[in-house]
């Protein structure tokens, strides 16, 4: 398995996606007991699993609901029972994995060689998320591949307005994820607040937005409180990680979540904010700088 240090989400995922029988999986024991926290909750915050790849989901479940999370991003059909088992949200789903192709970070709707398959998989994936109850689906522009930015832009919104009636019709909400190619996604496209937000005024539906991730944006731009200030009406879910190395919300890192979350509470958004950090500490498997940052945006 790769150290935590390197991994990547599209790695883990992959791992998490095989299931307990494929990996060995140490057993969760918590080292302290984390009471139920008396969040503000100003802020509605979930987590992500993949980021605690020694953790099961249904432990991770139960030590959220301890801290006082609302939910786990970044989960496929194949774990809403445990989130439901625990009163979580998937604040933000995948489908199910018969339609893996449509979780690929880098075949997205960019190229238009993979809209028949991303359609058939969506299409299928915005029913099973309404029938679940859930909202929030994710999605990815995909790699360049020497496409221009005109081009991809193009590209996506051909693709996706085959898409955006069928979510609008089960209200479904797609949120395609602003990641950076400077560090960890290499030639995607969607990798500016500019492009994305241009993309949703041109699509113009309520029902895509897009995943402002803090991490991946203060990498590619910098400027985050005065992005979130300017286009929050087009962000409809974030996500936070330390920079430099997607590590915890401490001093070891250059942003200062606080005044973030908010300027992000000031814009009066009701949706959700997922902690998307490995912890370098393995305290307690990473809880105890889960909760941290928790506290830490909980203003």
């Amino acid at each position: 398995m790769k150290s935590q240090k390197n991994i990547k989400r599209r790695d883990a995922i992959k791992t998490l996606a095989l299931g307990s029988s494929a990996i060995t999986i140490p057993k969760f024991t918590p080292l302290i007991k984390n009471k139920t926290s008396k969040l503000k909750g100003n802020i509605k915050q979930s987590v992500c699993h993949w980021c605690y790849g020694n953790v099961e989901l249904e432990d991770l479940a139960k030590e959220a609901k301890k801290i006082g999370l609302v939910g786990i991003d970044l989960i496929g059909a194949e774990g809403w029972d445990i989130l439901k088992k625990y009163d979580l949200i998937s604040t933000m789903c995948y489908g199910d994995l018969e339609g893996k192709s449509a979780r690929s970070l880098t075949n997205g709707w960019c190229d238009k060689r993979f809209h028949k398959d991303l359609i058939i998989h969506f299409t299928r994936h915005i029913k099973q998320v309404a029938d679940a109850g859930w909202t929030n689906l994710i999605c990815f522009s995909g790699n360049r591949r020497n496409i221009s930015d005109k081009e991809g832009m193009e590209n996506c919104i051909r693709g996706l307005n085959k898409i955006i009636p069928i979510a609008e019709d089960n209200g479904v909400i797609l949120h395609m994820e602003l990641l950076n190619s400077k560090v960890d996604h290499s030639d995607y496209m969607c990798d500016n607040s500019i492009w994305g937000v241009e993309l949703c005024k041109r699509l113009g539906s309520n029902n895509f937005k897009l995943l402002y991730d803090i991490y991946h944006m203060q990498i590619m731009e910098g400027d985050i409180i005065h992005t979130i200030r300017e286009n929050h009406k087009y962000y409809g879910h974030y996500h936070t990680a330390g920079v430099p190395g997607r590590n915890e919300l401490d001093d070891k890192q250059e942003l200062f979540y606080p005044p973030i979350m908010k300027a992000i509470k000031e814009t009066g958004f009701k949706g959700y904010v997922a902690q998307e950090f490995i912890p370098r500490d393995k305290t307690n498997f990473g809880i105890n700088s889960l909760t941290k940052a928790v506290e830490i945006c909980d203003v």
